[in-house]
């Protein structure tokens, strides 16, 4: 068996907002793995985390916890976009090789309010007498080609996971596309109806059938023609909302900006002054790209001090228990 090599188990961040009892706050794991271990950890791996305890003696309210979706739709949205990116950075480079950075990697934003605040803004770790200073942690960008080659005219975009592309300008001036949208504009789309079958199938019984095949069997009274009816309009539209199925007009994927927006809500809890210990277990998981979004609203008042401690899994990726966001 590989021998799992050392590595900081629980992460411990404190914050508090004397100015307002709503507050959001973002936690990269990856970002904090490469702080505490001092060695560079990629954003794209999907992340397993044992538990997370939120401590407070004087905050009564609500904290949620929110991840990437765990759906299909994410992974193969990140894929794609990891994809896209590595070619154009790879087609860049083809003939300066040399310049390409030791510690290039794609890095994206969890959602429109992760990317207004910034990579900045995120949580970063304490030990029992210090704060971690961050490093460089720069997020990816695009550049998109528009109009003639010469002179250039690009469009330079950072990248959100979930919800609507174009949010704005963000922390650092630029704005951003959504991975899941346009993921969904780069495929097709179901059939309206399936089976998609013609009008005559229907029509097995009568003097001159025209579905004659089904009527070669047709023993005098037949349950067959509405059997078939039935076949033809029922169950024959997906159980989920798509562009043009006759009543949406735009794409209809969780987590885009039209069906589910935004991130998935991993777990929530209600605390009370009252709690035992102060305590509040969220529970653990599995966390695409390493992102959590923390939502902490006060019953009253601003946000009061808290400590916030997430446990993380033993495991064979240098330490940790996680797998490459491309095996999702």
């Amino acid at each position: 068996m590989k021998k799992i090599e050392p590595a900081v188990q629980t992460l411990t961040f404190t914050f508090s907002d004397q100015t307002s009892g709503n507050v959001r706050r973002f936690v990269d794991l990856s970002q904090c793995a490469s702080l505490v271990n001092r060695r560079f950890y990629r954003q794209g791996i999907n992340w397993a985390v044992s538990s997370i305890k939120v401590l407070s003696q004087d905050f009564a309210g609500t904290v949620t916890v929110s991840k990437l979706p765990e759906t299909w739709i994410m992974s193969n949205s990140w894929e794609k976009g990891f994809r896209n990116w590595q070619r154009m950075n790879n087609e860049a480079l083809e003939e300066a090789d040399s310049v390409r950075p030791r510690f290039l990697d794609f890095k994206i934003y969890a959602n429109q309010e992760h990317h207004a605040a910034g990579f900045g803004a995120n949580l970063l770790p304490i030990s029992y007498s210090g704060v971690a200073v961050a490093g460089e942690w720069e997020p990816s960008k695009y550049v998109i080609p528009r109009g003639p080659v010469s002179p250039g005219n690009v469009l330079e975009r950072e990248v959100i996971a979930t919800g609507a592309s174009y949010p704005g300008a963000g922390a650092t001036g630029l704005d951003a596309v959504s991975l899941i949208e346009g993921y969904a504009a780069s495929r097709g789309l179901p059939n309206i109806e399936d089976p998609n079958a013609p009008a005559d199938a229907a029509d097995a019984i009568g003097s001159v059938p025209e579905n004659w095949m089904s009527a070669l069997f047709n023993d005098g009274t037949s349950q067959t023609e509405n059997v078939l009816i039935d076949m033809i309009t029922e169950n024959n539209i997906a159980p989920y909302p798509f562009e043009n199925d006759g009543v949406n007009t735009d794409t209809m994927y969780p987590g885009g900006a039209n069906q589910l927006s935004g991130m998935q809500i991993h777990d929530r809890e209600f605390q009370t002054t009252t709690t035992i210990g102060g305590t509040t277990r969220l529970k653990g998981g599995m966390f695409p790209c390493g992102l959590l979004d923390f939502e902490f609203v006060a019953d009253d008042g601003p946000l009061p001090e808290v400590i916030l401690q997430i446990d993380l899994v033993p495991g064979n990726h240098r330490g940790y228990l996680c797998e490459p966001m491309t095996e999702m």
